[in-house]
């Protein structure tokens, strides 16, 4: 990875898919504001392996294996940088392997803090507060979640690279932690982006960093409306639903992508043109493509917007 550059004191932030889609819209969110642009493309082929193949008119078509990238923010304020990873996947195995080549990777670029977004799954409902835990690998991050008034998560585990790569970035005598966004656990398969604005919101007030935060409220507010709906004729139909217990994130299952109308295409063309000439609007496109269910077909693309510098 060609990634030679002097940076200003960066911060890392991992994200993968995960529960509600909290820690992943988040880290989409914060690189479309920030006017992020690809650093560099992380190696993946050790790490992944060709679980299956592409038909297409009849024809079969090599699969493509999960992209990790790292994405870069220069603050202009040369206070300290930022560097989103955006994994599509986290590898079946050797993933302890893959988070030290993550780290190695890290403390070339001169990264000292990292941070990792997750989901927390509790008996919330959809219109209440969501609360943000925090567990920490040093005592002086774990002091700013609490000068900040995170909940700190005070035992339990955080399943996944969101946990395993802040084990060794602690091994490696780094400071960070994670952010959970807390979520329904009723809905904990449904994206939930009342979540992932409260974890920008706690990781823009500890960083210091401003983000627009206005299309993400919208879509909060919307989301929430809808799912407090479902459940009061869920509940009203069948009875209150039982709750499992608190758990911290999981993968979502795949879903297949539905043919797009002509008009939804062009609809996606234009909002791609948009983004292309104003960055600040991909996360637009991204909610449009979700509504659509057809991200994953477009997220090269998508990410392909983030090539170069805003």
């Amino acid at each position: 990875m060609e990634t030679e550059q002097h940076l200003n004191d960066p911060w890392l932030i991992a994200a993968w898919p995960g529960m509600g889609a909290v820690a992943i819209s988040a880290g989409y969110y914060m690189m479309a504001k920030l006017g992020m642009h690809l650093l560099a493309e992380f190696p993946a082929r050790e790490f992944f392996d060709l679980e299956r193949v592409e038909v297409r008119g009849g024809l079969i078509h090599t699969g493509r294996l999960p992209r990790s990238r790292l994405f870069l923010w220069n603050d202009p304020n040369k206070k300290h940088d930022l560097i989103v990873f955006i994994g599509e996947a986290q590898p079946p195995s050797k993933g302890g392997a893959f988070c030290s080549q993550l780290i190695g990777h890290a403390r070339q670029l001169g990264v000292e803090r990292v941070f990792t977004f997750a989901a927390i799954a509790t008996q919330m409902r959809p219109e209440h507060e969501s609360h943000v835990f925090g567990a920490a690998i040093d005592s002086r991050t774990l002091a700013d979640f609490k000068r900040l008034d995170m909940k700190v998560m005070e035992e339990g585990q955080i399943s996944g690279l969101n946990g395993v790569l802040l084990g060794i970035a602690a091994d490696n005598g780094m400071r960070g932690g994670c952010l959970l966004g807390e979520m329904p656990s009723v809905f904990s398969q449904f994206p939930f982006p009342k979540a992932s604005l409260a974890v920008l919101k706690a990781f823009s007030a500890m960083s210091e960093i401003s983000i627009d935060f206005k299309e993400l409220q919208v879509q909060s507010r919307q989301v929430e409306k809808g799912l407090e709906e479902f459940l009061h004729r869920l509940e009203s139909s069948v009875g209150a639903p039982e709750a499992p217990a608190e758990e911290a994130d999981e993968a979502e299952p795949e879903k297949a992508a539905p043919h797009l109308s002509g008009r939804d295409k062009q609809h996606v063309a234009e909002l791609f043109e948009a983004a292309r000439e104003d960055r600040s609007r991909a996360y637009e496109l991204k909610q449009e493509l979700d509504r659509l269910n057809v991200f994953h077909e477009y997220e090269d693309r998508f990410l392909d917007l983030f090539k170069e510098p805003g």
